[in-house]
């Protein structure tokens, strides 16, 4: 069985291609990945030095040991350079093998552009060349096929279907195909969840995994070990997706809101109420923040008494998740900057935590203890805000650091905006964060508790 994938990204390869590689050494099927560039840059010279074949290597913490595991990926049966290779790109179109389409052109890739043209290729969007090898397929007659994106925007799968709709009736393309796009091809939504550093960036990084791998390799890339891919269910698709660990985690599912949900609001909702603490006590990494009892300690309450009671009615599942989130957060080998992580945090704070504080206010009738302070340490780190130059900065122990976020919130704390009136930004947070009896208060206070050096954790 044939898939084609559009990127040659360490992402796919430590994913998408872990998981295709794994069912094959596991005797589930014969899976050949065929590897497109989906952009003109970039080059595919390593991938014909090496014959298609690479490494992965999974660190991570393994019974609370730090472990390393290698693995060889050889399920790539091609990688077409079609700008250069026209002919071979299209070729897969004509072939009945082909049962899958997975892509990651990253979250601007799935969009519509009214100018792309029929005839065209470099200059167009990827689901305008999308929508052009589908149509070669069904001119050759062949059946439809399963496509699965992985690019990071909601409903990833029924945004590509609607530009394919688009470029249709753009391009005046027959009804005939129209109707065969609607009911052979399956376009399925899809959840990605593996953190994938890729090549080593410093050289003794690089030296110790050459090491463990055996020889030199300019494909290979770190990821840590836990992975999901949760796929939406239509059609057959348990004929080609096999559901259940195999390197990734494989969930075929008809409510994939379920682990949007989770994933925003366990793993990146404990994330953001983290970071301006740890910035200010100190931390430089999330790992950093885990090895400190008070930070671990208020990650692990927001997370048990704030977040998880309010994901599903099935709290052992998503318990069960946390506990993995939390392992992860320990794992020594990611070094996730917190400053990283800081960009853009108010609207992080606002997808990501303010659902979790407007449950718990409606279940309890108050503000939630943990994700109150957590936005006080936002608004206090925020507060540090300065302009020098074109750059914003804010300070981080003494030490000022060049601080992203949209323009205006940082300017509107960089010319002395006080924190209350924030608050009360409707065309910020969607609603006034003061109609919250007693969380104004509290957060000014909170703030004004750290300014002057005190724990709030």
């Amino acid at each position: 069985m044939k898939v084609l994938q559009y990127g040659e990204g360490n992402f796919l390869r430590t994913f998408a291609d872990a998981y295709f590689d794994a069912l094959n050494k596991e005797a589930f099927g014969e899976y050949k990945v065929n590897i497109v560039k989906p952009i003109a840059v970039g080059s595919i010279e390593k991938f014909k030095e090496q014959n298609n074949k690479y490494h992965i290597v999974l660190r991570g913490v393994d019974g609370g040991e730090a472990s390393e595991r290698v693995y060889g990926i050889d399920c790539i049966q091609s990688v077409i350079d079609p700008y250069t290779d026209y002919d071979a790109y299209m070729a897969l179109a004509a072939d009945a093998e082909l049962k899958l389409i997975v892509s990651n052109t990253t979250e601007a890739g799935i969009c519509y552009n009214a100018d792309d043209k029929m005839e065209g290729f470099a200059d167009i969007t990827y689901p305008a060349k999308l929508t052009k090898f589908l149509y070669a397929r069904y001119r050759a007659g062949l059946s439809g096929v399963y496509i699965l994106p992985v690019e990071l925007i909601d409903n990833n799968a029924d945004c590509l279907k609607e530009c394919v709709d688009k470029y249709i009736a753009l391009w005046g393309l027959d009804d005939g195909f129209k109707m065969w796009n609607d009911k052979e091809n399956f376009y399925c939504n899809t959840l990605v969840d593996r953190i994938v550093s890729g090549y080593p960036r410093d050289t003794e990084t690089l030296e110790h995994i050459t090491a463990l791998v055996g020889e030199r390799d300019g494909l290979v890339a770190i990821g840590e070990p836990f992975g999901l891919w949760a796929i939406e269910k239509k059609g057959e698709i348990e004929k080609y997706v096999l559901d259940g660990i195999h390197n990734v985690e494989v969930v075929l599912t008809d409510d994939i809101g379920y682990y949007k949900k989770r994933k925003v609001r366990v793993l990146n909702g404990s994330h953001t109420n983290l970071v301006s603490a740890g910035l200010i006590h100190g931390a430089k990494t999330v790992y950093d923040c885990m090895t400190d009892e008070r930070l671990h300690t208020f990650a692990e309450d927001t997370l048990r008494e704030e977040i998880i009671p309010f994901v599903s009615d099935d709290i052992a599942a998503t318990t069960a998740f946390a506990d993995s989130v939390i392992e992860r957060f320990l794992n020594p080998y990611l070094n996730h900057q917190l400053i990283s992580i800081s960009l853009n945090s108010i609207s992080k704070w606002r997808a990501r935590d303010l659902p979790s504080f407007k449950d718990y206010y409606s279940k309890h009738g108050r503000i939630a203890p943990s994700l109150t302070k957590g936005f006080a340490y936002l608004m206090a780190l925020y507060s540090t805000l300065h302009k020098v130059g074109e750059e914003y900065y804010v300070t981080v122990c003494g030490e000022d650091v060049v601080f992203r976020d949209d323009r205006e919130h940082l300017e509107f704390f960089a010319n002395g905006g006080d924190v209350t009136d924030f608050m009360s930004k409707v065309d910020v947070w969607g609603e006034s964060l003061l109609d919250y009896e007693g969380f104004g208060e509290a957060v000014a206070e909170y703030v004004k508790m750290i300014k002057e050096g005190k724990y709030l954790v």
